[in-house]
């Protein structure tokens, strides 16, 4: 497995927000290995105005998201790296929602990279049970690789993004 990752967010959304590039390689790389999934996979991290660019482009909304998701190939060729997808994350939609949501910024962002993670295998949220299945998996894989138990009663995980 590999997952390049990268921080290309402009230097004012920066200033006192730290992204550990290993650590959040790490989450997706071992939540890709707990889903039996090998190939390649990018994660970055950009800003504001990058994740409003790339909403509106690929998805028709004008407002910024928190995390998209590209999945690339289908089918793996034999020999060849399978190149998996491409997951964009903004910190700074993080910080603004993390409260409300996550609870914490650092579990926020744990949720956003597993959220995308699930998105490039495939998983979907456009219809209530398929969101319940993709949720079950985000809580399964945040108890196993992210707090290794149960998740803090500050976690709130109950509507569909």
């Amino acid at each position: 497995m590999t997952v390049v990752c990268s921080d290309e967010r402009p230097d004012d959304e920066r200033t006192g927000l730290t992204i550990d590039l290993d650590r959040w390689r790490t989450l997706a790389s071992a939540a890709m290995d707990v889903e039996g999934v090998t190939g390649e996979l990018t994660l970055t991290f950009v800003g504001r105005e990058e994740i409003t660019t790339l909403n509106a482009e690929h998805m028709g909304k004008a407002d910024p998201t928190d995390v998209l998701s590209f999945p690339l190939d289908d089918e793996p060729t034999p020999g060849v790296p399978t190149l998996l997808g491409d997951i964009v994350v903004s910190p700074a939609i993080a910080l603004q929602q993390f409260v409300d949501h996550a609870g914490t910024l650092d579990d926020e962002l744990a949720l956003l990279v597993i959220h995308g993670v699930l998105h490039v295998l495939g998983h979907d949220h456009a219809d209530p049970a398929e969101g319940a299945v993709m949720r079950d998996r985000e809580a399964a894989l945040l108890r196993q690789l992210h707090w290794r138990g149960d998740p803090p009663e500050a976690f709130r995980h109950d509507h569909t993004r």
